[in-house]
Protein backbone atom coordinates (compact mmCIF):
# COMPACT_ATOMS: atom_id res chain seq x y z
CA UNK A 1 0.00 0.00 0.00
CA UNK A 2 2.91 2.74 0.92
CA UNK A 3 3.81 1.70 -3.06
CA UNK A 4 0.19 2.85 -3.86
CA UNK A 5 0.34 5.61 -2.39
CA UNK A 6 3.43 6.76 -3.27
CA UNK A 7 2.62 6.68 -7.13
CA UNK A 8 -0.73 8.00 -6.32
CA UNK A 9 0.60 11.18 -5.31
CA UNK A 10 3.62 11.06 -7.92
CA UNK A 11 0.79 10.94 -10.98
CA UNK A 12 -1.07 13.22 -9.13
CA UNK A 13 1.40 16.00 -9.12
CA UNK A 14 2.53 14.83 -12.84
CA UNK A 15 -1.12 15.45 -13.86
CA UNK A 16 -1.35 19.00 -12.45
CA UNK A 17 1.39 19.87 -14.64
CA UNK A 18 -0.03 18.90 -17.98
CA UNK A 19 -3.39 17.46 -18.38
CA UNK A 20 -2.97 16.74 -22.15
CA UNK A 21 -0.53 14.43 -21.03
CA UNK A 22 -1.87 13.23 -17.69
CA UNK A 23 -2.24 8.95 -19.00
CA UNK A 24 1.06 8.76 -19.65
CA UNK A 25 2.44 10.00 -16.79
CA UNK A 26 -0.30 8.01 -14.90
CA UNK A 27 0.96 5.06 -16.50
CA UNK A 28 5.32 6.21 -15.96
CA UNK A 29 4.49 7.28 -12.41
CA UNK A 30 2.86 4.32 -11.32
CA UNK A 31 4.72 1.61 -13.55
CA UNK A 32 6.64 -0.11 -10.71
CA UNK A 33 3.98 -0.05 -8.09
CA UNK A 34 1.46 -1.46 -10.85
CA UNK A 35 4.37 -3.80 -10.95
CA UNK A 36 4.79 -4.89 -7.17
CA UNK A 37 1.00 -5.05 -6.74
CA UNK A 38 0.94 -7.16 -9.58
CA UNK A 39 3.72 -9.87 -9.09
CA UNK A 40 3.02 -9.94 -4.97
CA UNK A 41 -1.38 -10.52 -6.23
CA UNK A 42 -1.55 -13.08 -8.21
CA UNK A 43 -1.03 -16.05 -6.23
CA UNK A 44 -3.47 -16.53 -3.88
CA UNK A 45 -1.04 -17.89 -0.93
CA UNK A 46 0.42 -14.37 -0.85
CA UNK A 47 -2.00 -12.96 1.00
CA UNK A 48 -3.59 -10.75 -1.74
CA UNK A 49 -7.21 -9.75 -1.11
CA UNK A 50 -9.87 -8.06 -2.95
CA UNK A 51 -9.16 -4.57 -4.56
CA UNK A 52 -12.61 -3.25 -4.92
CA UNK A 53 -14.16 0.10 -5.67
CA UNK A 54 -17.35 1.24 -5.17
CA UNK A 55 -19.04 4.66 -6.76
CA UNK A 56 -22.70 5.80 -5.95
CA UNK A 57 -24.64 8.89 -5.91
CA UNK A 58 -24.06 10.77 -2.32
CA UNK A 59 -26.28 8.90 0.19
CA UNK A 60 -27.40 5.90 -1.94
CA UNK A 61 -25.67 3.50 0.64
CA UNK A 62 -21.66 2.76 -0.21
CA UNK A 63 -20.55 3.02 2.77
CA UNK A 64 -23.33 0.69 4.83
CA UNK A 65 -22.49 -1.99 2.01
CA UNK A 66 -18.83 -1.58 1.21
CA UNK A 67 -18.03 -1.79 5.22
CA UNK A 68 -20.38 -5.22 5.65
CA UNK A 69 -18.25 -6.36 2.65
CA UNK A 70 -14.99 -5.48 3.86
CA UNK A 71 -15.69 -7.16 7.16
CA UNK A 72 -16.46 -10.48 4.88
CA UNK A 73 -13.45 -10.55 3.16
CA UNK A 74 -11.20 -8.68 5.86
CA UNK A 75 -10.12 -5.73 3.71
CA UNK A 76 -9.89 -1.83 4.41
CA UNK A 77 -13.56 -0.30 3.96
CA UNK A 78 -11.60 3.34 2.93
CA UNK A 79 -13.96 5.86 2.48
CA UNK A 80 -12.98 9.37 1.34
CA UNK A 81 -16.51 10.75 3.17
CA UNK A 82 -14.83 9.70 6.23
CA UNK A 83 -11.58 10.96 5.55
CA UNK A 84 -13.27 14.16 4.47
CA UNK A 85 -14.89 14.43 7.73
CA UNK A 86 -12.12 13.88 9.69
CA UNK A 87 -10.19 16.56 7.80
CA UNK A 88 -12.98 18.96 8.74
CA UNK A 89 -13.03 17.93 12.36
CA UNK A 90 -9.02 18.60 12.85
CA UNK A 91 -8.51 22.28 13.79
CA UNK A 92 -6.60 25.21 11.36
CA UNK A 93 -7.16 27.15 8.84
CA UNK A 94 -7.34 23.68 6.16
CA UNK A 95 -10.64 22.33 8.05
CA UNK A 96 -12.13 26.13 7.33
CA UNK A 97 -11.31 25.57 3.39
CA UNK A 98 -13.33 22.27 3.01
CA UNK A 99 -15.48 23.00 5.05
CA UNK A 100 -17.00 25.98 2.47
CA UNK A 101 -16.59 23.57 -0.16
CA UNK A 102 -18.87 20.38 1.53
CA UNK A 103 -21.23 22.91 2.80
CA UNK A 104 -22.12 24.43 -0.60
CA UNK A 105 -22.45 21.09 -1.75
CA UNK A 106 -19.21 20.99 -4.32
CA UNK A 107 -17.03 18.01 -4.57
CA UNK A 108 -13.58 18.08 -2.87
CA UNK A 109 -11.09 19.00 -5.08
CA UNK A 110 -8.62 16.06 -6.70
CA UNK A 111 -5.36 17.30 -5.27
CA UNK A 112 -7.09 17.53 -1.47
CA UNK A 113 -8.85 14.06 -1.97
CA UNK A 114 -5.40 12.51 -3.09
CA UNK A 115 -3.75 13.40 -0.78
CA UNK A 116 -6.34 12.80 1.91
CA UNK A 117 -6.47 8.77 0.39
CA UNK A 118 -2.57 8.56 0.25
CA UNK A 119 -2.10 9.69 3.91
CA UNK A 120 -4.62 6.99 4.39
CA UNK A 121 -2.77 4.01 2.31
CA UNK A 122 0.42 4.65 4.26
CA UNK A 123 -1.26 4.87 7.42
CA UNK A 124 -2.49 0.96 6.38
CA UNK A 125 1.12 -0.14 4.84
CA UNK A 126 1.98 0.67 8.47
CA UNK A 127 -0.28 -1.59 9.72
CA UNK A 128 -0.13 -4.26 7.40
CA UNK A 129 -3.06 -4.21 5.45
CA UNK A 130 -3.72 -6.11 2.52
CA UNK A 131 -6.19 -5.15 -0.17
CA UNK A 132 -9.07 -2.22 -0.29
CA UNK A 133 -12.62 -1.38 -0.65
CA UNK A 134 -12.38 2.35 -1.85
CA UNK A 135 -15.54 4.36 -1.03
CA UNK A 136 -16.30 7.85 -3.01
CA UNK A 137 -12.65 7.69 -5.17
CA UNK A 138 -12.38 7.81 -8.00
CA UNK A 139 -15.05 10.45 -8.67
CA UNK A 140 -13.25 12.10 -11.78
CA UNK A 141 -11.53 10.58 -14.81
CA UNK A 142 -8.29 11.82 -13.61
CA UNK A 143 -8.62 10.28 -10.47
CA UNK A 144 -9.65 7.22 -12.23
CA UNK A 145 -6.54 7.22 -14.53
CA UNK A 146 -4.39 8.24 -11.94
CA UNK A 147 -5.86 4.51 -10.22
CA UNK A 148 -5.73 2.53 -13.48
CA UNK A 149 -2.05 3.68 -13.11
CA UNK A 150 -0.91 2.58 -10.05
CA UNK A 151 -2.48 -0.76 -9.43
CA UNK A 152 -5.01 -3.42 -10.68
CA UNK A 153 -8.66 -2.81 -9.60
CA UNK A 154 -10.60 -5.87 -10.08
CA UNK A 155 -14.30 -5.18 -9.31
CA UNK A 156 -16.18 -1.09 -9.72
CA UNK A 157 -19.43 -1.88 -8.01
CA UNK A 158 -22.04 0.80 -8.95
CA UNK A 159 -24.54 0.96 -6.61
CA UNK A 160 -27.78 3.15 -8.04
CA UNK A 161 -31.23 4.21 -6.44
CA UNK A 162 -34.01 6.27 -7.71
CA UNK A 163 -33.57 10.09 -7.27
CA UNK A 164 -36.75 10.36 -4.93
CA UNK A 165 -35.52 7.79 -2.83
CA UNK A 166 -32.23 9.09 -2.71
CA UNK A 167 -33.10 12.28 -1.71
CA UNK A 168 -35.20 11.20 0.75
CA UNK A 169 -32.50 9.25 2.57
CA UNK A 170 -30.14 11.79 2.28
CA UNK A 171 -32.37 14.40 3.98
CA UNK A 172 -33.33 11.84 6.57
CA UNK A 173 -29.90 11.25 8.23
CA UNK A 174 -29.04 11.51 11.54
CA UNK A 175 -26.09 11.30 13.72
CA UNK A 176 -25.95 11.07 17.48
CA UNK A 177 -24.16 13.59 18.38
CA UNK A 178 -22.54 11.40 21.54
CA UNK A 179 -21.70 8.38 19.95
CA UNK A 180 -21.10 9.28 16.57
CA UNK A 181 -23.56 6.38 15.11
CA UNK A 182 -25.78 6.90 11.98
CA UNK A 183 -29.49 6.53 11.26
CA UNK A 184 -31.86 7.55 9.44
CA UNK A 185 -35.73 8.52 9.93
CA UNK A 186 -36.90 8.39 6.39
CA UNK A 187 -39.38 5.80 5.61
CA UNK A 188 -39.89 5.57 1.83
CA UNK A 189 -42.65 3.54 0.64
CA UNK A 190 -42.96 4.08 -3.19
CA UNK A 191 -44.81 2.05 -6.43
CA UNK A 192 -42.36 0.23 -8.29
CA UNK A 193 -41.25 1.95 -11.53
CA UNK A 194 -42.86 0.70 -14.64
CA UNK A 195 -44.92 -2.30 -13.48
CA UNK A 196 -42.18 -3.02 -10.95
CA UNK A 197 -41.91 -4.01 -7.37
CA UNK A 198 -42.71 -1.34 -5.02
CA UNK A 199 -39.74 -0.28 -2.78
CA UNK A 200 -39.37 0.24 0.96
CA UNK A 201 -36.75 1.15 2.79
CA UNK A 202 -37.69 1.11 6.57
CA UNK A 203 -36.51 3.53 9.20
CA UNK A 204 -32.90 3.07 10.60
CA UNK A 205 -34.09 4.25 13.79
CA UNK A 206 -31.73 5.14 17.05
CA UNK A 207 -31.57 3.47 20.19
CA UNK A 208 -33.29 5.05 23.43
CA UNK A 209 -30.25 6.50 24.82
CA UNK A 210 -29.44 8.27 21.18
CA UNK A 211 -32.73 9.54 20.66
CA UNK A 212 -32.60 13.13 22.48
CA UNK A 213 -28.68 13.64 20.81
CA UNK A 214 -29.57 13.51 17.38
CA UNK A 215 -28.39 16.25 14.43
CA UNK A 216 -28.12 16.74 11.13
CA UNK A 217 -25.40 17.41 9.15
CA UNK A 218 -24.76 20.75 8.05
CA UNK A 219 -24.70 19.61 4.12
CA UNK A 220 -28.23 17.36 4.28
CA UNK A 221 -30.31 20.21 3.03
CA UNK A 222 -32.36 19.72 0.00
CA UNK A 223 -30.94 22.57 -2.04
CA UNK A 224 -27.51 21.19 -1.24
CA UNK A 225 -28.30 17.65 -1.46
CA UNK A 226 -29.67 18.28 -5.27
CA UNK A 227 -26.62 20.53 -5.93
CA UNK A 228 -24.39 17.12 -4.66
CA UNK A 229 -26.16 15.07 -6.97
CA UNK A 230 -26.32 17.13 -9.74
CA UNK A 231 -22.59 17.57 -9.57
CA UNK A 232 -21.87 14.10 -9.03
CA UNK A 233 -24.09 13.73 -12.09
CA UNK A 234 -21.85 15.64 -14.53
CA UNK A 235 -18.49 13.82 -13.33
CA UNK A 236 -19.76 10.16 -12.57
CA UNK A 237 -20.31 9.51 -16.28
CA UNK A 238 -17.58 9.31 -18.06
CA UNK A 239 -15.54 7.64 -14.75
CA UNK A 240 -18.64 4.67 -15.27
CA UNK A 241 -17.76 4.03 -18.82
CA UNK A 242 -14.00 4.31 -17.85
CA UNK A 243 -14.80 1.31 -15.75
CA UNK A 244 -17.45 -0.21 -18.57
CA UNK A 245 -15.28 -0.45 -21.74
CA UNK A 246 -12.66 -2.43 -19.31
CA UNK A 247 -14.79 -4.77 -18.69
CA UNK A 248 -14.94 -3.89 -14.58
CA UNK A 249 -17.74 -2.41 -13.84
CA UNK A 250 -21.11 -3.86 -12.12
CA UNK A 251 -24.21 -1.70 -12.02
CA UNK A 252 -26.40 -2.83 -9.26
CA UNK A 253 -29.64 -1.39 -8.86
CA UNK A 254 -30.69 -1.20 -4.80
CA UNK A 255 -34.27 -2.65 -4.75
CA UNK A 256 -35.18 -1.60 -1.23
CA UNK A 257 -33.80 -1.85 2.19
CA UNK A 258 -30.56 -3.60 3.67
CA UNK A 259 -32.54 -6.93 4.37
CA UNK A 260 -33.95 -7.17 0.78
CA UNK A 261 -30.87 -5.56 -1.19
CA UNK A 262 -27.95 -7.63 1.03
CA UNK A 263 -28.11 -10.99 0.13
CA UNK A 264 -29.07 -9.64 -3.54
CA UNK A 265 -25.97 -7.96 -3.96
CA UNK A 266 -24.04 -10.82 -2.44
CA UNK A 267 -25.69 -12.83 -5.33
CA UNK A 268 -24.30 -10.68 -8.02
CA UNK A 269 -20.95 -10.80 -6.28
CA UNK A 270 -21.21 -15.10 -6.19
CA UNK A 271 -20.59 -14.10 -2.60
CA UNK A 272 -22.05 -16.01 0.99
CA UNK A 273 -22.38 -14.44 3.68
CA UNK A 274 -21.14 -16.85 6.48
CA UNK A 275 -22.77 -14.22 9.26
CA UNK A 276 -26.20 -14.48 7.10
CA UNK A 277 -28.55 -14.65 10.15
CA UNK A 278 -26.90 -11.29 11.23
CA UNK A 279 -26.88 -9.47 8.31
CA UNK A 280 -30.95 -10.18 7.45
CA UNK A 281 -31.67 -9.01 10.93
CA UNK A 282 -29.68 -5.82 10.37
Amino acid sequence: MAAISRAIRACAAGSRRSLASSAKEVAAAGARAAAAVARRGRDPEDGRRVQWVFLGCPGVGKGTYASRLSQMLRVPHIATGDLVRDALASPGPFSKQLAEIVNNGKLVSDEIIINLLSKRLEEGAEKGELGFILDGFPRTIRQAEILEGVTDIDLVINLKLREEALLAKCLGRRMCSQCGGNFNVASIDMEGENGGPRMYMPPLLPPPECESKLITRPDDTEEVVKERLRVYHDLSEPVEEFYRARGKLLEFNLPGGIPESWPKLLQALNLEDPGNERSAAA
